[in-house]
Parts: C-alpha cells; sequence; structure tokens
C-alpha cells in the first residue's frame, strides 16, 4: 500500500498544488476530516473514510482495500499539521508527503507581506500565553481554534497593559467569506471573529536586555516604599537560578525592581504586594520597563498566593510577619521550588531558616555587606549599606 500525506492548503480546491490533485485523482481511499473530505475536487474517488486522530487513521487504513490511498490535512503538513503524529505509525507502508499551501502564506499575501521573520504560534487545542510569545522582540502570527480564537488572545494582552498593541485578523482565508480586519488588541478584544482564524500580533516594545543588577536609579521610587539594591539583586538572581521558561512568584514586591529583572529573564512573575503606594510605583515601572510579563496581584500573602500558576522560584522580600505560612504555600504548589528570602533582621533569618529545615529543605545563608563610595570634599569615602542576608533552601 502506497499512503500520501497531503496537505490541502487552505482547505479549497483553489489551494491545492498539481502534484496533490495528481495524487487526489489516483487514489483508490481518501482518508481525513469531515471537512476536508466534502471540500475535495471534482473527479476524486466516492471512497472516503472520516477519521481526525491519527490512531483511527491508521486504524482505517488497517481495513482499506486499496493499493493508493490519501490522507489529507488542511494547510501544510510541516505546519502543526496531524502528519507529525501519523507518520511514526505507518511503518511498514511506502509513504509520501506532499506540502501544501499553509494559512501562514496565505495571511502574509492578504496583507502584502513577507512572512521570513514571524514568530509562528499555536493557540490550536493548546494552551498558549500570547503575552510571552509578543515580547519576544518579533511579529507572531497564532492559529486560533474556537476556544482560543483571536478576540480571547487579544483580552489577554490587553490585561498586560498592551490594548494598544496593532493586529490583524485573517478569518476563513481561501474561502468566499474571506477578510482581514486590522485594528489595535484593544479593539479585538471585544469582537467576535470565524472559528477558522489567524491573528497576527505586532511585537510589544521590548525590556532593556543587559546583566542582572539594574541601576537602582533607573527605578520609579517613592519615600516609605523599600526597593531591593542593585547588588542584592544580581545576587538573588542568581541565587534562584533564573530560566527563560520559568515562572517565579516576587512576594512582597515593592517598588517592583525584583520583579521587572524577574520578567526580563523568565516567561512570567507574579508580583504580590498589598501596600497601595507600593503598587503604585510597582506598575509605574512595570510600564517604564515594558515589564509586560509582569503581572500585579494586590494583596496579602498567602491568601493572595490563591489560584497563581505554580512557580518554578520565589523570591520573599517582605513576608509582614507571615514567612511561615508564605513558605509552606510555595511549597504545596511546588515541591521543588526555589526559594530565596531577603532578610535585614536576625529574627527574619532565623525565622526563614527554622522554617525551611521544618520543610525538609537545608537552609543556606549568605550576607552582603555592601559599600558605596561617596564624595568627601577632594576625598571619597564608603558609605555602608545595612547588611542583607540571602537565605536559600537547598532540598535535602
Amino acid at each position: 500500500m502506497k499512503v500520501t500525506l497531503l496537505g490541502l492548503g487552505g482547505g479549497t480546491a483553489a489551494t491545492l498544488t498539481e502534484q496533490g490533485r495528481r495524487a487526489l485523482e489516483g487514489a483508490e481511499l481518501v482518508v481525513g476530516a469531515g471537512r476536508l473530505l466534502e471540500g475535495l475536487p471534482p473527479g476524486v474517488t466516492g471512497r472516503r473514510v472520516r477519521a481526525d486522530r491519527a490512531r483511527e487513521v491508521r486504524e482505517a487504513l488497517d481495513r482499506a482495500e486499496a493499493d493508493r490511498v490519501c490522507v489529507v490535512y488542511s494547510g501544510d503538513t510541516g505546519f502543526h499539521s496531524g502528519a507529525r503524529t501519523l507518520l511514526p505509525l505507518l511503518e511498514g507502508l511506502e509513504v509520501e508527503v506532499l506540502p501544501g499551501i499553509s494559512c501562514v502564506q496565505t495571511m502574509a499575501a492578504a496583507l502584502g507581506r513577507p512572512w521570513q521573520d514571524w514568530r509562528l504560534v499555536s493557540a490550536h487545542g493548546v494552551d498558549c500565553d500570547p503575552v510571552y510569545e509578543v515580547t519576544q522582540g518579533a511579529e507572531t502570527l497564532f492559529l486560533t481554534d474556537g476556544k482560543n480564537g483571536p478576540a480571547r488572545l487579544c483580552r489577554a494582552l490587553v490585561q498586560a497593559g498592551l490594548e494598544e498593541l496593532p493586529v490583524a485578523v485573517g478569518e476563513d482565508l481561501t474561502y468566499p467569506a474571506q477578510r482581514v480586519r486590522r485594528g489595535t488588541a484593544g479593539e479585538c478584544a471585544g469582537q467576535t471573529f470565524s472559528p477558522l482564524s489567524v491573528l497576527l500580533v505586532e511585537p510589544a516594545p521590548s525590556m532593556p536586555r543587559r546583566t542582572p543588577g539594574w541601576p537602582d536609579g533607573e527605578f520609579v521610587r517613592g519615600e516609605g516604599v523599600p526597593m531591593t539594591k542593585q547588588e542584592v539583586r544580581a545576587a538573588l538572581l542568581s541565587k534562584l537560578a533564573v530560566g527563560p521558561e520559568d515562572v517565579f512568584w516576587d512576594i512582597g514586591a515593592g517598588t517592583g525592581s525584583v520583579s521587572v529583572e524577574l520578567a526580563a529573564l523568565c516567561r512570567g512573575v507574579w508580583a504580590v504586594e498589598r501596600d497601595r503606594r507600593a503598587l503604585a510605583l510597582l506598575r509605574q515601572n512595570r510600564e517604564k520597563f515594558h515589564a509586560y510579563r509582569l503581572r500585579v496581584v494586590e494583596g496579602e500573602a498567602p491568601e493572595a498566593l490563591a489560584g497563581l500558576p505554580a512557580p518554578d522560584g520565589v523570591f520573599v522580600g517582605g513576608s509582614s510577619g507571615r514567612l511561615p505560612d508564605i513558605l509552606c504555600a510555595a511549597c504545596r504548589a511546588n515541591p521543588a521550588v526555589r526559594i530565596c528570602v531577603s532578610a535585614v533582621a536576625l529574627e527574619t533569618l532565623h525565622v526563614a531558616c527554622r522554617t525551611l529545615e521544618e520543610l525538609g529543605r537545608r537552609a543556606e545563608v549568605t550576607q552582603l555587606a555592601v559599600s558605596r563610595s561617596r564624595p568627601a570634599g577632594q576625598l571619597h569615602l564608603l558609605l555602608a549599606n545595612n547588611p542583607v542576608f540571602l537565605v536559600t533552601g537547598v532540598e535535602g
């Protein structure tokens, strides 16, 4: 049996390649999704089997009494196609893969723009974080579905403060009802779109890219609201071993200096703060640094932690005397979570070490004693900052 995996392009005969047309006309059986089988061009066999999943397709092939079979897919067989999951199941058969015109090409043509620099992301049947994707510095094309449609993705952008970001939605591409709508994320968040849509989003303003430990003077500050200093920030980010796919909690975020730096390095950070003055500064710094991966959570931990995504790492800069409860909540959310607590008072240091040990962690303490120079006439003197303890919890 020869099995041809064929990309039909946009799903209409007009986008079918000549190579694909010849394969269909020579097939004795065609297998695929119902919508695709109904739209096949004239001259194709009437022997057709509806199958949506790879295992169903393989079972249909096992039952088939045919020497030449076409398995059809929308778009291109190499771009988020079911062909990928079917190919490993076809061992022992003669297999041919034929490409099709993808929705990426169709959308680019409709806009009259090249697409070679676009980021290509699927939100079709999978969870997707559009805020993370559009903050990677390039135009991003999202494949969508009935659940994760353009409006829902745009609402997520609006919640992150990206309501003015330009977007374009391609609906029913290659079909008679095709249309392209342009606007902003805020405008499209409240509209209704066809289930057969793609969403193109312009890149969000980017954060500064530099080594950790940004200068203190870069941040918006306010009287009475604490801020973790530059040298301490650089050290704690190292202790937390921040990775690009990580999710973090910053508890007692203050002005947001740690949260902003985390947002530049990881997938997302949830900054928890209860003080209204600090919340205002936190939002100002998020806007100043374009830290759209930073989500502000107003409230007191640990209650405010309920419903947040499980963290890979947690930094506690302020706990309002509830450090044991906060650390317990972090370990419940992820038993393997990386923890770093900043302490100035000896009492806080003691509580942090004791609680981590009760949670089965080995507490490691690093003391940072930083002095900075200041002019005194023609001389320079060193002015000491308060010593800071960084307490990390190591498993085992």
